[in-house]
């Protein structure tokens, strides 16, 4: 059976937190265990892409968790329309290595655009076995 959350969380720092807590116990609720470390690191890079660089004043940022048989899918919505970029950060950067995270671990991700404004960050986790939704 399908199941699906989501919350709405300002722009601000301690958001980020937030949002793990959010996805960490959305997870358990579902009793979906499988990659909830890979999925809850995922949501915090997000999350705190939304907040530095996705996010016009005045406006925050969803993350919405979809759970089916034999995947979840994590999405973080904001409200500008710059895209990310993945890049390689040099030994010596502070930032700027989040997106390649979020490739390593998810089995998929993805950007799209959002009416009116805005845009969708996705990625998705195939469960490893265990329990399932």
């Amino acid at each position: 059976m399908a199941k699906t959350t989501q919350r709405f969380f300002e722009a601000r720092p301690e958001s980020v937190s937030q949002a793990r807590s959010f996805t960490t116990q959305a997870l358990d609720d579902w009793d979906l265990p499988d990659r909830v470390e890979d999925i809850r690191l995922c949501v915090s890079e997000l999350a705190t892409n939304a907040v530095v660089h996705g996010t016009v004043p005045g406006h925050g940022f969803l993350v919405k968790l979809d759970a089916e048989e034999e995947a979840v899918r994590m999405e973080v919505h904001d409200s500008r329309r710059r895209r990310p970029e993945a890049r390689h950060a040099s030994d010596t950067d502070i930032s700027g290595r989040g997106l390649i995270l979020v490739a390593a671990l998810a089995d998929g991700w993805g950007v799209q655009d959002r009416t009116p404004s805005g845009k969708i960050i996705w990625c998705c986790f195939k469960a490893t076995g265990g329990t399932t939704a």
